[in-house]
């Protein structure tokens, strides 16, 4: 099975320090088009899904969205989330962490495209 999204060991360790304070979570790509873009990070619940977003898939058992808008940016790549040294966004849990998540990319092969048609 091809996964749309998954995650490095940091960021995973990171996602499990995070989940032992907030509890459950959820991701959400809203913003940035290429390498380098930082999802939020937010308490399950807190951040309203609609219509005009996706669920893209799940890393270390938390929900991944990402607006229709950027899906059509990063369709054709299985983003991979990693977690280094910085400042998150703003409202992202991980900032007080020291560390922020962040969005790389690379693009899907042939086999992996025929698989997610």
């Amino acid at each position: 099975m091809v996964e749309r999204v998954t995650a490095t060991d940091e960021a995973l360790k990171l996602i499990d320090t995070l989940a032992e304070i907030h509890g459950p979570l959820m991701f959400h790509q809203s913003g940035g088009c290429c390498d380098g873009s930082s999802p939020m990070c937010y308490p399950r619940g807190e951040f309203r899904v609609g219509e005009s977003d996706v669920l893209l898939g799940e890393i270390g058992e938390t929900p991944f969205y990402i607006s229709k808008d950027q899906y059509e940016y990063w369709k054709h790549t299985q983003l991979i989330i990693d977690a280094v040294d910085g400042r998150g966004g703003m409202f992202s849990l991980e900032g007080p962490a020291g560390k922020r998540f962040l969005t790389r990319s690379r693009v899907f092969n042939e086999d992996e495209r025929k698989a997610l048609n």
